[in-house]
Order: C-alpha cells, then structure tokens, then sequence
C-alpha cells in the first residue's frame, strides 16, 4: 500500500499548526478554516479531534502549560528557590509564547497541564508550612505577576526619538528614548527585580508562622 503524501491529521499535529499559527500572527487569526489550510486538510476533518475552535485554543494554551518546569517542587529545593526558579521558567514559556496568555489568562479550566502546574505550587507551599488559605493566595500572587511580565515590555513601550521627551514636560525622562534598545536587559532585571521583592516579601510573612507547622 502507498505512503500517504501528507502525514496523517492528528491532535498533536493540529495543536503544534495552531501555536504556530497563534504566535506567528495571533489569536484573531485562528479558525478552524485557516487551519485547515495551513495543516493541507479539509475543514470538517479538524472536528474528529476538536469540537470548535476554543477547544483548540484551549489545547494550544495547555501545551505551552506543559512547557513549565516543575522539577523543583520535587527534588527537595526549599519553598522559596523552588518558586523563583518555577517562576523564571513559566515567564520564560509564556515570553516564548506571549499571544495565548490571555487565554491562559482565564484559569486552568479543565487542562490537564495547567491543572499539575496549580497542583504541584499549592502542594508544595502546604508542604512547607503555609496555610491552604496563604497557598493558595500564594499561587495566584505569582501567576498575576508571572502573566503581566509575559504580556509586554515596559523598555519597548517608550519611543526610541529623543523629541519625544521635551525636558520641559518630561525633566526626568532625558534618557527614555534608550530604553528600547536594552529592551530585554532592562525587562530581566524588573522581572528579577520584583520577583525577588515578592520572594523577600513571603520569607518574612513565613518567619512569623507557628513553628509547629513548619518543616
């Protein structure tokens, strides 16, 4: 019997097309009928593994989900080095991936990735002492600040032309139209910056925990 000319439609295939699709050009561009084009299949083919086209999306977000470290949640790191280093890992899948965090963005939903990842952090800050209540605030206090690094630049906001700063209305701002050529050093450093603030922050507020419940 001949090979098939394309490779046979799957759920991972369409998954992969549709993050490809999504981080090239955005979300809007996402249908089921541009898909379908982009994969070399009829339409309705897609419906044998996807309902509608949220259900893709959904997959897609849950693969760069996937794409999250948690290693460190289980090979004995303590609580706070395992968060910053699941930290600089889930920033660095969505930075990779910047036009699926608004869906991600939603919760966790019913996606088995996203779902492991607010399983593994919450079991691990119970684990260490912290309060189910404080855990889980915990968790969402790193996923607000986690996503809104991943969903822009600060130094690629400011416009490289100097004119645009008039030290007459801006006299602190003389330096501005610099910052987007240090875009990714300066957008690191904020994200270290804060993370460490947020880090620091929570070792203090764990400090004044009962001895009795921790480790």
């Amino acid at each position: 019997m001949a090979r098939p000319r394309k490779p046979l439609l799957s759920t991972d295939r369409i998954v992969a097309a549709a993050r490809e699709l999504v981080d090239r050009e955005g979300l809007a561009a996402v249908s089921t009928r541009r898909l379908a084009a982009e994969l070399g299949v009829s339409g309705p083919s897609l419906y044998n593994h996807f309902r509608t086209k949220d259900d893709i999306l959904e997959a897609v977000a849950d693969s760069v989900s996937g794409l999250v470290d948690l290693s460190m949640f289980e090979d004995g790191r303590d609580w706070r080095t395992a968060l910053h280093d699941w930290a600089v890992s889930y920033r660095a899948a969505l930075r990779a991936h910047p036009n699926i965090v608004p869906v991600l963005a939603r919760g966790p939903g019913r996606r088995p990735a996203a779902l492991r990842l607010a399983d593994a952090v919450y079991g691990a800050m119970v684990d260490a002492g912290w309060p189910p209540a404080q855990a889980t605030s915990i968790g969402a206090l790193m996923r607000y600040f986690i996503m809104g690094s991943a969903l822009g630049s600060f130094a690629r906001g400011f416009v490289d032309d100097a004119s645009a700063y008039d030290p007459a209305d801006y006299p602190h701002l003389g330096q501005a139209h610099l910052l987007a050529e240090q875009q990714e050093k300066i957008d690191e450093r904020a994200f270290e910056t804060g993370l460490t603030a947020l880090l620091d922050g929570l070792a203090q507020q764990y400090e004044q925990l009962p001895q009795s419940v921790r480790p």
